[in-house]
């Protein structure tokens, strides 16, 4: 007995103890950092860039979102104690562009407040490059490389896979470009999967080239020229001006006074340094809603395989909870999504939509992904911006079904139906549609197109004819969406917060708080849900886990292009989602 108090005593202590430790080591990070007078901001950009990150991870990383890359530069602009900044980027892993053009172009902001800003490569990637091009200085690492190559895109096809495991691929599509079918469909590019996928290369390409030459002082064509001749060696790229010199970072403090015993401070502890130590006080609340990852219905959560998962029952929450909130004068959409279920986008956009109507202005950010069913959220708000390299449009649909009776006679099984009712079948695993259910699939699916058709033209003020002309599932750069009015301006999420601020009468140059949806839990929520969950309940990595955290990124997208329509949504379900494209 003594024995088991001793056991329960110690277990109680112990557990006080380790409670007590984690709130202290909590009480000190939380701590708004010490900002020396004249310090050099070190940004180190590397990753996925992500939008959102866990509340919070014990022992875990600290990577910053992009919102909070974004607002840190903002706020050391105005900060008198930062004196500039010196930009690491690291390895920049999105196979996306958009993202980096917003980071690049909050440095160009900073820049006009006649502070410094010098760049090191230890790598010289195409968007690690990029992004540093924007700094009034570039020095790149004597043993790297500066592997400015161009922009080239990878597209997977599994017809032939498919036809050699004996699976058949029984999927319609509604538009000639509607693209993400013929992963499953096709063996090669088909002409207009082709033209589209040129169009995306050729416009991200000249934004490349034209915010190179503007940067380093060259025209357009010399910049082409020298795209031909990369990858670089150091003193290559120094004699052909696109560095200012090979140096390693320990040398920097030599060759840039700015640097010479200058006091330094991360992002990762500036992002905590308040507003209101830099003089700003925000007066008025604008509310941000993330809209992060494929689009479905029910509650959002993760898919180890596709990622990020947006539930329109969380969506439609949050978005009820900013135009409950009198405090809250507008809201602004922040979309990274290739799309999804289209019915739950439906049911996202009419949210919005009530948003709009009870006079709470909607101003739609597009970060790197905003296609398909991405898109058609986007058509809720008052106003779309994206950037140049975003990927939108894809206004189309698809939907199907994998027929694996091929699958199992090979491997000796088979699949024996009874059903009652003529179309009880139609989503048999084992045949393909019949001549009269693909008849009912492709009526039901035209007239999801041509509600998309018209929310589009409505939102956009087009005529159903001209929207149909440039929709057909076609995918279109940021850049190309505003030439044909998909989109009314070019810019990041501070362009849409200033459209968002003059439609809800706030002063331009007033600071405003950014309320975040999904809100983020405080450490001691997230340390009382830990509480609360059973004793010993641990979330075990399974095969499936471990294998998944072997694969590239690369691989995790081509794993995702089989297996989305199986692991995410109900069989039928007509979706508005984007081809999956690899551009690296």
């Amino acid at each position: 007995m003594k024995g088991l108090r001793f056991v329960i005593g110690f277990l109680i202590v112990a557990t006080v103890l380790s409670v007590g430790a984690i709130l202290l080591l909590y009480v000190l990070v939380s701590q708004e950092p010490r900002v020396p007078s004249h310090a050099t901001l070190v940004l180190a950009p590397s990753g996925d860039l992500p939008e959102v990150v866990p509340d919070f991870i014990l022992g875990g990383g600290n990577e910053l979102t992009m919102r909070a890359y974004v607002e840190l530069i903002r706020k050391a602009k105005g900060d008198s104690r930062i004196a500039g900044i010196l930009l690491r980027p690291g390895g920049i892993n999105s196979p996306f562009w958009a993202k980096v053009q917003e980071l690049r172009e909050a440095i160009d902001d900073f820049k006009t407040s006649g502070k410094y800003v010098y760049a090191w490569l230890e790598y010289g990637g195409d968007r690690e490059y990029y992004l540093a091009s924007a700094a009034d200085k570039v020095y790149l690492l004597p043993s790297a490389s500066l592997d400015l190559t161009g922009v080239a895109s990878y597209e997977v096809f599994l017809r032939g896979t498919f036809d050699w495991i004996g699976t058949y691929p029984d999927f319609l599509h509604v538009g000639d470009y509607k693209t993400a079918v013929n992963t499953y469909l096709e063996k090669t590019f088909t002409p207009a999967h082709k033209d589209m996928s040129e169009s995306l290369n050729r416009s991200q390409y000249d934004q490349l080239v034209n915010a190179i030459a503007d940067a380093r002082g060259k025209t357009e064509t010399e910049v082409r020229a020298l795209i031909d001749q990369g990858p670089f060696q150091p003193v290559d790229a120094l004699r052909v001006g696109l560095i200012d010199e090979v140096a390693y970072e320990d040398e920097l403090d030599d060759l840039v006074p700015q640097l010479k015993d200058a006091d330094f401070i991360d992002a990762e502890d500036y992002v905590s340094a308040s507003w209101e130590r830099t003089g700003v006080r925000r007066r008025s609340r604008i509310a941000v809603i993330n809209a992060t990852g494929v689009i479905n219905s029910g509650s959002s959560g993760f898919d180890p395989v596709n990622g990020a998962v947006v539930g329109s029952d969380s969506l439609v929450e949050y978005i009820r909870d900013a135009r409950a909130d009198d405090s809250i004068k507008a809201i602004v959409l922040r979309v990274d999504s290739p799309g999804g279920s289209s019915t739950a986008s439906d049911v996202i956009w009419r949210e919005l939509s009530i948003s709009r109507e009870n006079h709470r202005p909607v101003i739609v950010s597009m970060s790197d992904l905003a296609a398909s069913g991405g898109y058609y959220i986007a058509l809720g708000g008052d106003a779309i911006v994206a950037q140049p390299g975003t990927l939108t449009g894809s206004i189309g649909v698809y939907t199907g079904k994998f027929v694996i009776s091929g699958s199992l006679e090979k491997m000796g099984a088979n699949i024996e139906a009874t059903s009652h009712g003529q179309h009880a079948q139609i989503y048999s695993p084992d045949r393909r549609f019949s001549p009269e259910e693909r008849t009912k699939i492709e009526e039901s699916m035209q007239v999801v197109y041509d509600q998309f058709i018209e929310r589009t033209a409505a939102a956009r003020h087009m005529s159903p004819e001209k929207v149909d002309e440039i929709a057909q599932g076609r995918v279109w750069t940021g850049a190309q969406a505003k030439q044909i009015g998909l989109v009314d301006e070019l810019g990041g999420l501070y362009k849409a917060i200033d459209l968002a601020k003059q439609r809800a009468r706030i002063p331009l140059d007033e600071e405003v708080e950014l309320v975040s949806y999904p809100p983020h839990r405080s450490f001691y929520e997230v340390l009382a849900e830990g509480l609360s969950s059973p004793a010993g309940k641990v979330r075990a990595s399974s095969a499936s886990d471990a294998l998944l955290d072997l694969l590239g990124p690369r691989e995790r997208r081509a794993l995702a292009a089989v297996l989305a329509p199986s692991r995410l949504f109900r069989s039928g379900q007509v979706l508005a989602h984007m081809p999956y494209v690899f551009v690296r």
